[in-house]
């Protein structure tokens, strides 16, 4: 890695030359096995010119991240090493700081920047002022929905499509990539420019909308997840953001942690929001009562990480992925949810077995299958859609530009009670029929409740999205304990239910 850090310094410093050696006085000489020695070179030539320089640093922690995670192994010993007071990194920024005082250079600008880091890297350089939360650079980095509009629109007019493809392109967007805030202040969210420019060169191509919404640049934010979820805290966390019962909330985000901190199970909860803050998989969503930090998934896609890495957690067979995911295709198409019962009672919940009974509620189960049924190629999916102040635990809603296909939309609803709330044991629960299961005067509840619940978010769905959903679904899910899993199709307010 310090070769490799030599080697790229001097790049560029060779770059640098070629470019401005016709301006400057004095010859830069290149050291091929010192960097910093090289960089000196670069300091005396410009001193001695009427220039200054401008140093632009993009995420200079990221090769450290890289040798942190070492393909999910902590390597404290090889980290240390690379961060130790004489090695490379710290004499280099040691450098940049004396450089500053009057050798010719002017500003330093350093992006990319986590909290991972800070303190370890830094503590040589600590003259550079945090701007990262200030109001005014909040949509330095992102697309505000009027200038997508605007791309959108000249799109639509080249391709000859109706105004009707404009806007659902925007509603397209603004569900898988819109939501992300930068400042604590309330300010407009905006897009994430990689995912968007993604979308709008595929529509500009090709006239229609990509089939994945993902795009595979994030990749690098699916190590740091899977990462992540194996620190102390990190797979509760995980589940917590995706379900947002509590919200995350912090007091401050971190800003100066390093690794020792950052592997106190204490300090990690405070550490794993944070960065996952600064890697654009959460953002903020105002303050609690008390004046905490609030945060959210921003969007679909975001959304898409914490499910798959939860999914892979739960099944780490590929196997039960792959079999799971027929399942679920197949109650795209069916409206049959038992079979993707059967696979939860039998594989699924097998995860379950050892965790403590009390601290299992619906949100276990709606995550279950949540992680399952989460699809982005034909569907725009949420838990806890907002209907006019009220929230349906799992909406399934058919992309506009999928309709042509013959699957169902979905409102699916989620309940739990334990096994002392039926008054039998995990044997007993395990041996009795479907039949007898619902009729339970517990599970009776519990379905009734969520039919009504779901009659309404029906009304207030439709009212939303007219016409369009002809193939809506309203289906009940009740589990008892870990042990069984009961479900029902509630018929709706009319004849619109296409069977």
């Amino acid at each position: 890695v310090e070769s490799k850090l030599h080697d790229h310094l001097n790049n560029c410093i060779q770059d640098f030359a070629m470019c401005y050696q016709n301006i400057l006085q004095y010859e830069i000489h290149i050291n091929p096995k010192n960097a910093v020695s090289s960089f000196e070179s670069a300091l005396t030539a410009i001193k001695q010119s009427p220039y200054r320089l401008y140093l632009l640093i993009d995420e200079y922690d990221n090769f450290a991240n890289e040798v942190l995670m070492g393909r999910g192994e902590i390597s404290p010993s090889r980290y240390k090493t690379l961060l130790s007071s004489e090695g490379t990194l710290k004499t280099f920024f040691r450098t940049v700081k004396s450089a500053s005082s009057g050798r010719g250079l002017e500003r330093v600008f350093i992006t990319g920047v986590s909290p991972v880091l800070m303190t370890d890297i830094t503590s040589a350089y600590n003259v550079a002022e945090d701007i990262y939360l200030e109001p005014e650079f909040n949509d330095l980095c992102g697309f505000l929905k009027s200038e997508i509009r605007a791309v959108v629109t000249q799109i639509v007019e080249e391709c000859k499509l109706s105004p009707q493809k404009g806007e659902d392109a925007l509603a397209l967007m603004q569900a898988f990539y819109d939501g992300y805030s930068f400042s604590e202040q309330e300010n407009e969210l905006i897009y994430n420019p990689t995912l968007v420019l993604y979308f709008i060169k595929r529509f500009q191509r090709q006239c229609q909308f990509p089939r994945q919404m993902l795009d595979n640049n994030l990749a690098i934010d699916r190590r740091k997840l899977s990462y992540l979820s194996g620190l102390p805290n990190g797979e509760s966390i995980i589940s917590q953001a995706l379900n947002e019962t509590p919200p995350l909330n912090l007091k401050r985000l971190a800003k100066s942690e390093g690794v020792d901190e950052m592997l106190n199970a204490a300090k990690g909860k405070t550490f794993i929001i944070s960065l996952l803050y600064y890697l654009g998989i959460l953002s903020f969503n105002g303050k609690t009562e008390f004046g905490k930090l609030r945060f959210k998934i921003p969007n679909l896609v975001a959304r898409q990480l914490y499910v798959e890495q939860l999914f892979e957690l739960f099944l780490p067979q590929e196997s039960e992925r792959s079999q799971a995911q027929l399942l679920a295709e197949d109650f795209y198409q069916t409206g049959d949810l038992q079979p993707l019962c059967d696979f939860m009672e039998q594989r699924y919940f097998r995860v379950f077995d050892n965790r403590d009974y009390t601290s299992a509620n619906e949100l276990v189960i709606k995550t279950a299958f949540l992680t399952v049924l989460f699809d982005d190629v034909f569907y725009v999916m949420d838990s806890e859609f907002p209907l006019e102040r009220r929230y349906a635990d799992l909406t399934m809603i058919m992309r506009p530009d999928q309709r042509k296909y013959p699957l169902y939309d979905f409102i699916l609803e989620f309940k739990y009670l334990k096994l002392s709330e039926v008054g039998l044991n995990g044997a007993e629960v395990r041996e009795k029929s479907i039949e007898e299961l619902m009729a339970l005067s517990a599970v009776e509840d519990k379905l009734a409740e969520s039919e009504k619940q779901l009659l309404d978010y029906q009304t207030r769905l439709e009212s939303k999205y007219g016409d369009s959903l002809l193939r809506l679904q309203l289906i009940s899910v009740v589990a008892v304990g870990f042990e069984r899993v009961v479900w029902q199709k509630v018929y709706l307010n009319h004849d619109l239910n296409i069977e």
